[in-house]
C-alpha cells in the first residue's frame, strides 16, 4: 500500500498539519507515561498528558476553550480492521512515527457499507500533530516500523466513553460509544454486535 507523507496535497481534504503549538512536553509525557503493548491499547483520559501545557494549548486553540480529553492510542498494528467518526475533529499527537489509513465520510453508501479501496495512507512523522476532521474515517493508527507506535488522542471531552442510552435503526446503529459511530471489516476482530459494513480487502499496510 502507498504511504503518502501528510505534506502531500492529497491530504488536506481530510486533515492538517497543526502548527504555532508547542506540544513537545505532551509527547514527552505520552513516550514516558504510556505502555507498548504487543496489541493496541486505548485509553481516552490520562491525567499526566491532560497537565501538559501542550494539552492546554490544545484546548485552547484547537478546540476553542471547549473541555477536551488527552489519552492515547499505543500498540503494534498493520491493519485497517473497521473505520470510525466522529461528531468533532481528533487531535493525533505522533510520539514516535505513526501511520493513518483515512477516507471520506461522504463515501460511505446508503446502506452504511464502505469500500476500502477508496482509503489512502500517510505517514505522521514523530514529534508532528494532525487535526483529522469530524468527516474522516479512521482508525487505530498503524505502525511505521516493527518498534510500534505511540499516538496522543485529543477529542472533545467524553469522547468514546460508554453509551447510557440504546441506539438502534439508521446511522444511529453505529453508534458503540458516545461520539463514536463504527463500521467494522469481517475480519477486523470486532465485538459481537458491531457493524460490518467495510467492502473488500482488510487493508494492510505492508502489501
Amino acid at each position: 500500500m502507498e504511504i503518502k507523507k501528510i505534506t502531500d496535497p492529497a491530504f488536506r481534504k481530510y486533515g492538517r498539519v497543526v502548527q504555532g503549538i508547542d506540544f513537545s512536553d505532551l509527547v514527552e509525557a505520552i513516550k514516558k507515561e504510556t505502555p507498548l503493548p504487543d496489541g493496541v491499547a486505548y485509553e481516552p483520559s490520562i491525567q499526566a498528558l491532560e497537565a501538559t501545557a501542550g494539552a492546554k494549548e490544545l484546548q485552547k486553540k484547537t478546540y476553542g476553550e471547549l473541555p477536551i480529553e488527552v489519552g492515547y492510542c499505543n500498540g503494534h498494528n498493520y491493519k485497517l480492521n473497521a473505520i470510525e467518526y466522529h461528531r468533532s475533529s481528533e487531535i493525533n499527537v505522533a510520539a514516535t512515527d505513526a501511520v493513518l489509513i483515512v477516507g471520506m465520510q461522504q463515501d460511505i453508501t446508503d446502506d452504511f457499507t464502505y469500500d476500502t479501496s477508496l482509503m489512502e495512507a500517510f505517514l505522521v512523522p514523530e514529534g508532528t500533530a494532525v487535526e483529522i476532521y469530524a468527516t474522516t474515517l479512521h482508525y487505530a493508527p498503524c505502525s511505521a516500523n516493527e518498534g510500534g507506535f505511540k499516538v496522543g488522542i485529543v477529542l472533545p471531552q467524553g469522547t468514546n466513553y460508554p453509551l447510557e442510552e440504546e441506539h438502534t435503526g439508521w446511522e444511529d446503529a453505529l453508534i458503540t460509544a458516545k461520539n463514536k459511530w463504527l463500521i467494522g471489516h469481517a475480519e477486523g476482530g470486532l465485538d459481537a454486535g458491531a457493524h460490518i459494513g467495510l467492502v473488500g480487502k482488510n487493508l494492510d499496510i505492508r502489501e
